[in-house]
């Protein structure tokens, strides 16, 4: 075999090599990204379902509050208004946009404080906080609370993982080249004030 031969062998095999080694890589990547994904589409359902299981909850409230005597119907009405805003609200993962995003904490929070502003005026009532409903109510309340928090967490951390596999090298430039098509997610963030924010737990409890 000519040096010329072997150079070209040589050459080719270095390609082959080279090529095989990419071909690894990216399958990695890929395969990595989309389980990645699924779990960060998990993880948002969950946060979908905890927010709904609360939703349920204040419809719930809704109908124990709505024919009692004397109450402020405004308050009531506002909370409803806020359920339905905050339920008509439904993002796939694949429109998971800082905006969409932002979108659907606004109607969380506006459901939230329309909801401690109930609580408080149900205080005032003592006929209607004697009911077993709303004592139940008042037990799983706090729960569900927590676990919204916890679905949270769960899809932050998710997310945040997801985020860093895109953005690393050499995935940054797979996803860049080949149109993988794997785009960053949003995160939560506190509403700015939420630390001062009154909780509905020390409400329940009262």
């Amino acid at each position: 075999m000519s040096n010329g031969l072997k150079t070209i062998v040589a050459f080719l095999a270095v390609v082959v090599l080279l090529g095989g080694c990419s071909f690894r890589a990216y399958k990695n990547f890929y395969n990595g990204m989309l389980e990645q994904e699924k779990t960060v589409e998990q993880k948002w359902a969950d946060v979908e379902a905890t927010y709904q299981s609360r939703a349920d909850k204040v419809k719930n409230l809704a109908a124990i509050v709505k024919n009692a005597a004397d109450f402020e119907q405004e308050t009531l009405t506002q909370v409803i208004e806020a359920r339905s805003k905050a339920t008509s609200i439904n993002i796939s993962t694949d429109d998971l946009t800082p905006e969409n995003l932002a979108r659907f904490e606004q109607a969380q929070a506006q459901l939230s404080g329309s909801l401690s502003r109930l609580l408080a005026t149900i205080e005032r009532y003592p006929d209607l906080k004697a009911v077993q409903a709303y004592r139940d109510f008042q037990a799983e309340y706090s729960g569900i609370e927590n676990r919204i928090r916890v679905a949270r967490q769960d899809y932050n951390a998710a997310v945040k993982q997801y985020n860093f596999t895109i953005e690393k090298f050499p995935n940054n430039l797979f996803n860049s080249w080949l149109g993988t098509g794997f785009e960053s997610k949003p995160m939560f963030k506190a509403a700015e004030g939420s630390e001062d924010a009154p909780d509905v737990g020390d409400l329940l409890e009262r």
